[in-house]
């Protein structure tokens, strides 16, 4: 074989790999960590003293290499099912082995716990529940109706909450941020269930939509919306500075997404619908930046 032929075929090793890993995912954790510990956590330190602790190095670090193994292990059990819904996906992601997959799913895991126990014994617990936690999400949980979508939620904020512990701060509005992001990744967990309806049924997975109709799913999903409308509501009258502005859009935003749902039932539209949610969390992430900024 040519030696591009081998660069060819290691790169989309490499495009392979990144997928598996979910690497704009991870990557957006890290600046949302960082965005959070800033703004949120303790605004009052600079930037210099946040990129130079390295106690908080170690905790993105351990983070990012643990949730990679977790997109890892939750791919290595979500493949035949992926088979079915997104073939393509299937297709670039098993580029890879299995058995190499679930060896860089040990790698990673190992190097997040020798980094959590340079931090503390405290971070090597919870990080060693953190990674339990997915791992037995991907092969017992996900399985399981509604408990799946509750589950994932808890899993994705708990990095914020090991920040919140870190820098011994969880007030009131925390906590609103935290109910939001909570109802918001429900949702469009809920949202990905609907548009993966079909594996879900050949594969027994007793997700909300395939144990109920897509009718129903929406129903749940319309009530999320409106729950998440009570943490929008405080985090608007508070004083958050340009920040309020990415609150008060939600608003128009959510009864926009609700009306796509209900005029629609195709598994494109819940797609599109799925992929605004991720891009309306991602500006959420962005516009921390503008918090405490004044008018």
């Amino acid at each position: 074989m040519s030696t591009f032929g081998l660069i060819n075929i290691n790169f989309y090793k490499v495009l392979s790999l990144f997928s598996i890993v979910r690497g704009y995912n991870i990557f957006i954790l890290i600046i949302a960590q960082y965005m959070t510990a800033k703004y949120i956590f303790d605004p009052f330190q600079s930037w210099k003293t946040l990129f130079f602790d390295i106690n908080f190095l170690f905790i993105v670090l351990a983070t990012a290499l643990s949730s990679s193994a977790g997109y890892i292990i939750n791919n290595f059990f979500d493949s035949p099912k992926d088979k079915l819904n997104r073939p393509n996906k299937f297709f670039i992601e098993n580029l890879i082995s299995k058995k190499n997959q679930f060896l860089i799913y040990i790698i990673l895991n190992f190097l997040a716990l020798i980094i959590a126990t340079q931090i503390s014994s405290y971070s090597l617990i919870f990080f060693s529940i953190y990674i339990l936690g997915i791992y037995f999400y991907s092969n017992f949980i996900k399985r399981s109706f509604w408990l799946s979508n509750f589950f994932l939620s808890i899993l994705m904020i708990m990095p914020f909450l090991a920040l919140s512990v870190y820098f011994k701060n969880f007030n009131y509005i925390i906590f609103c941020f935290a109910s939001y992001l909570f109802f918001l990744i429900f949702s469009k967990d809920l949202i990905k269930d609907l548009g993966s309806l079909k594996g879900d049924i050949v594969y027994s997975y007793k997700t909300i939509p395939a144990v109920y109709d897509s009718r129903i799913t929406k129903i749940i999903f319309s009530f999320l919306i409106l729950i998440i409308f009570i943490p929008v509501y405080y985090l608007i009258i508070e004083d958050l500075g340009l920040m309020s502005y990415y609150f008060i859009l939600c608003i128009p935003f959510f009864l926009s997404v609700l009306l796509l749902l209900w005029l629609y039932n195709k598994d494109e539209i819940y797609l599109i619908i799925h992929n605004l949610l991720k891009a309306w969390i991602l500006i959420g992430i962005l516009s921390i930046s503008l918090l405490n900024f004044n008018y």
